[in-house]
């Protein structure tokens, strides 16, 4: 286990982002030219994950001409999109004119080879996918484009916000004191400090009651409740909904509010938190993280928003190192592992290839720095099969 010392090491690169800027995203610049062209076209597939006023997408450009050393994609965006991130290359945008370069590490493609690269953007009015797509100044003349759905694609049938059937499924309105009680346990994992926990009937998503955590900076201030449910037996795809309200954006330094003890790594957790201001995965065995904690794979992830409820979702694969999380219905790029390495994405948690097996669910406050927040849970549910919101 890690000692206090070492969980205050953790990186942060907020400070030096402000000065510096964002590698992934160039506003503008000299583009270096590639030392190569390609002669008679390409292929591009551009895959766009779409919500309310904006997107990403994943593009795929396969070289069907001679090798190149170096490559250069160009197109338009028509409908007034703005690109405002990216990552696996540095892209610029002029205008409608969008330009995206290899990174040092992807830029040789042999014949039919392919590299891989994803944006982040805006929209207003419309997002269609682009159809002038041209590598080295070439026009791509195969172009496999997938439509932008203006909402993510539902399963078959939606899954219902109804957890009946679940091995959790709580609105605490089963509690009938201050201190959570029954199939609610106070817990303090490592270490306990002033951080609390107590049933609030005064703030609630639905009924009359949800779960309040008073959060302390500090590793020794641990303040969770666990649910007593077994969850040993829930999979294949363990899929986890909550409703969560909190009061102080997330911050620069490693703070966690649901840890899930696995099995797989002899009873350490599965974690779920932010760092760096945004939502993040954490695996307490290797501290590997979802995303990278890059600026790149920051980019991909979202904040927690304060002040509200937010319906927060996983899919946990318990046969493969998989997951998938949603902040309401959005899919969240940066907290998707699919089992393909992804650079700035899962690049740390694929070094790990044991499945993960949660046994239990703790909501709470965990900080290994700085971070005092209070939380409210409610309407909690853990199933195999999808629970939505």
């Amino acid at each position: 286990m890690r000692t206090p010392h070492s969980r205050l090491l953790r990186r942060s690169w907020t400070a030096a982002l402000a000065a510096a800027g964002s590698a992934a995203l160039l506003v503008s610049g000299f583009i270096a030219t590639p030392t190569s062209a390609a002669e008679v076209g390409c292929r591009v597939d551009y895959t766009v994950n779409q919500w309310a006023g904006g997107y990403t997408a994943q593009v795929k450009v396969t070289n069907l001409g001679p090798a190149v050393n170096g490559w250069r994609l160009t197109w338009t965006h028509a409908d007034g999109q703005r690109v405002t991130s990216a990552w696996n290359a540095t892209v610029t945008q002029t205008g409608a004119s969008v330009v995206a370069v290899n990174a040092d590490w992807n830029g040789s493609l042999a014949t039919d080879g392919s590299a891989e690269f994803g944006v982040q953007g805006t929209w207003s009015s419309a997002n269609p996918a682009p159809t002038d797509f041209a590598l080295n100044g070439v026009v791509c003349g195969g172009t496999g484009t997938t439509p932008p759905p203006t909402t993510p694609p539902p399963t078959t049938p939606p899954p219902s916000a109804d957890c009946g059937s679940a091995v959790v499924c709580s609105g605490f309105e089963d509690q009938t004191g201050t201190t959570p009680s029954g199939a609610w346990q106070f817990a303090a994992p490592d270490c306990q400090g002033t951080g609390t926990a107590a049933v609030d009937t005064s703030v609630a998503h639905s009924g009359g009651r949800s779960l309040r955590i008073d959060g302390r900076a500090g590793y020794c201030n641990h303040a969770f409740v666990a649910s007593t449910a077994n969850l040993s037996s829930v999979g294949p795809l363990m899929y986890v909904r909550m409703w969560v309200r909190h009061t102080t954006a997330l911050p620069a330094a490693h703070v966690t509010f649901v840890s899930l003890p696995d099995s797989s790594q002899g009873g350490r957790a599965l974690r779920v938190g932010g760092q760096n201001g945004a939502l993040q995965w954490n695996r307490e065995t290797d501290d590997a993280t979802l995303p990278a904690q890059s600026p790149a794979g920051v980019a991909q992830s979202r904040p927690l928003p304060t002040g509200s409820w937010q319906c927060l979702r996983f899919a946990i694969d318990t046969t493969a190192p998989k997951l998938d999380t949603w902040l309401g219905d959005e899919q969240v790029p940066g907290l998707h592992a699919d089992g393909v390495l992804t650079q700035d994405i899962d690049q740390q948690w694929l070094v790990r290839t044991i499945p993960p097996r949660p046994t239990a669910l703790r909501l709470g406050w965990e900080s290994y720095g700085t971070g005092d927040d209070t939380l409210w849970f409610d309407d909690v549910a853990v199933g195999s099969t999808p629970i939505g919101c």
